[in-house]
């Protein structure tokens, strides 16, 4: 629900949260927004009631919203589109991938159904998952979808269910999107599609590419791979071309997270996390393959990747209960900056702490050199509850002016009413390599929330990732917080990086880690497919 008791507006949402801590427009912290709230699509009885048998019965958690991903038009910066998983299922996916569009700079939205996806918009699949979304330079909204069916079939329960990606566009801002295009589709149990972006070309309205993994199990299911997969279009999205693979670990090793952006002198680099299942513990590596060419041909070529850093997360767990948080363990962010051509990457890492924290590097060089690794959140340590300074699902932009932000969640005001959590923004504006010269901290939520209150997917789960864009001088902060009413609505803050904020104290630094809690990932028995839907 509205959590100040206004009304729901059946098509125009959003309200400012004025309580405490809320500025006014113009000001360097724009008020709170709450963009969504009860589900477009109603009880779960009318459509989408699909819980699963072969794996297992799913519970659905309706009202809720999580996962976004946002992105601002090129050509009107008042418009603002995010795009969300509605109403997540416990065993994956939602009933549908759902818009906000705002024409106002994000002061009220409607909600825009993606028709054609799932069963509750028009379509033949049960569910969708992994929403992503990208403006063209003309101000073409392009948006790719995970859809799938949950059951695999009888004879092959250790298989998937019918899969595809779909990608749609809107020429309108978002209110309305054409019929969607399958770039890829399998029926065939032994293959699953995951974790895919869409991204279109800054320079170039005609082009835009998606990329994703694609996993395949061999024909009794001892073995897989899971090469990376790249589909692209040169008509602005009338049409795609057939989906192919650039890149291939190898036999049990896969990648996943893959993400693509393209640099100012146009070359295009697709970051993926590279896991490799042996040894023991797994290395987890930000690797990437490069295009020069507009991704006609990619490079180093066969089965070799450029390794920027190691992924060393642990992953999350709530700081009282210890219970187990869906993450950002195994993925990361990146951003390019659009004049310099320097690319910064972000993730959730183990090797400061022992916990996980945000660790970031950056490249200068086209991706080929890459800065040592430093911890940038400023989560203060706590000797009491050392897990009080894990933080989490890092996101990165760069605004027009150069300025690097990073927005990210931690528990540092937690206390024994719940697993209380906030959303924080992060900023820097030179030598991004030396910690502090990170600093500006805004506590992006009004008051904090529990964690225990999202739903539950192999964790409490609010996403695998949350949206963050920069507007000009200003960053746009799309995120879910977790509340008992309805599980997960999504807000939006806005905040003006041109207005010098007071530079807040950092925290203590956490302690040297002991060596043997940190480890690359979680400790697992290879071979391991790592899905996120």
């Amino acid at each position: 629900m509205i959590r100040t008791g206004i009304a729901w507006l059946m098509v125009v949402v959003g309200l400012a949260m004025v309580g405490r801590g809320s500025t006014v427009w113009g000001q360097a912290v724009e008020p709170l927004v709450q963009v969504s709230d009860t589900s477009p699509f109603g009880p779960l009885a009318r459509c989408g009631n699909f819980p699963g048998v072969v794996a297992g019965t799913g519970i659905n958690f309706l009202n809720s919203e999580i996962e976004p991903w946002v992105d601002v038009n090129p050509t009107n910066p008042h418009n603002i589109v995010a795009l969300w998983q509605q109403d997540r299922w416990s065993n994956g996916g939602a009933r549908s991938n759902v818009a906000g569009v705002s024409f106002d700079g994000g002061l009220t939205w409607e909600i825009s159904v993606v028709p054609g996806l799932t069963d509750c918009s028009g379509g033949s699949f049960e569910r969708a998952s992994d929403p992503w979304l990208s403006f063209a330079p003309d101000g073409t909204l392009h948006q790719i979808s995970l859809l799938f069916n949950i059951d695999p079939p009888p004879d092959f329960p250790i298989g998937f269910g019918p899969n595809a990606l779909a990608v749609s566009k809107s020429t309108d801002g978002g209110r309305r999107w054409s019929p969607p295009i399958l770039i890829m589709a399998d029926d065939n149990p032994r293959f699953l599609n995951d974790k895919e972006s869409i991204t279109a070309d800054p320079m170039d309205a005609h082009l835009v590419y998606a990329v994703w993994d694609r996993l395949a199990l061999s024909p009794d299911g001892t073995d897989f791979t899971g090469p990376s997969y790249l589909a692209r279009t040169t008509d602005g999205g009338a049409t795609w071309a057939p989906a192919r693979v650039i890149f291939n670990p190898g036999v049990n090793n896969q990648t996943i997270g893959n993400q693509l952006v393209v640099l100012p002198n146009g070359r295009l680099l697709t970051f993926f996390n590279e896991i490799i299942n042996q040894p023991i513990p797994l290395p987890f590596f930000l690797s990437f393959v490069f295009s020069p060419d507009k991704g006609v041909t990619w490079l180093p070529g066969g089965d070799q990747a450029i390794r920027t850093n190691q992924i060393l997360s642990v992953g999350i767990s709530t700081p009282d209960k210890g219970v187990p948080v869906r993450d950002a363990a195994i993925l990361f962010d990146v951003a390019v900056d659009r004049t310099s051509g320097n690319v910064y990457a972000v993730w959730q890492d183990a090797r400061f702490s022992g916990f996980d924290q945000i660790a970031f590097s950056m490249s200068t060089d086209l991706g080929f050199t890459w800065s040592e690794p430093i911890k940038i959140n400023l989560t203060p340590a706590n000797a009491e509850n050392p897990r009080r300074q894990q933080a989490f699902l890092p996101s990165v932009a760069v605004a027009r002016d150069g300025t690097v932000v990073v927005t990210h969640y931690d528990f540092r005001n937690d206390n024994t009413t719940g697993e209380l959590t906030d959303h924080w923004l992060i900023r820097c504006t030179t030598a991004c390599v030396d910690p502090p010269h990170w600093g500006n901290e805004v506590r992006l939520t009004e008051v904090s929330f529990d964690y225990l209150q999202a739903p539950f997917a192999n964790g409490a789960f609010i996403g695998d990732y949350v949206g963050l864009a920069a507007q000009g001088t200003h960053a746009v902060a799309f995120f879910p917080q977790a509340f008992s009413e309805d599980h997960t609505s999504v807000f939006f803050r806005r905040v003006d990086l041109s207005v010098a904020e007071r530079t807040l104290a950092r925290g203590a630094l956490s302690p040297a880690p002991p060596t043997e809690l940190v480890s690359a990932g979680p400790q697992q028995t290879p071979p391991r497919m790592w899905i996120r839907r």
